[in-house]
């Protein structure tokens, strides 16, 4: 069985960021940079589905 992933978003601009996620994946207070608007900020993400 293979994990499906997708890009992570910026909460800011919605731009695509260079992370991606696993279904299985979980993050807790990880500071995603937007190469775009050239922010950080802190996400939680689990249960991507």
């Amino acid at each position: 069985m293979i994990a499906k992933s997708e890009w992570v978003l910026c909460p800011v601009c919605g731009g695509k960021t260079r992370d991606r996620l696993r279904e299985d994946t979980v993050l807790i207070n990880y500071p995603l940079y937007c190469p775009k608007c050239k922010q950080e900020t802190l996400i939680n993400a689990k249960d991507c589905t």
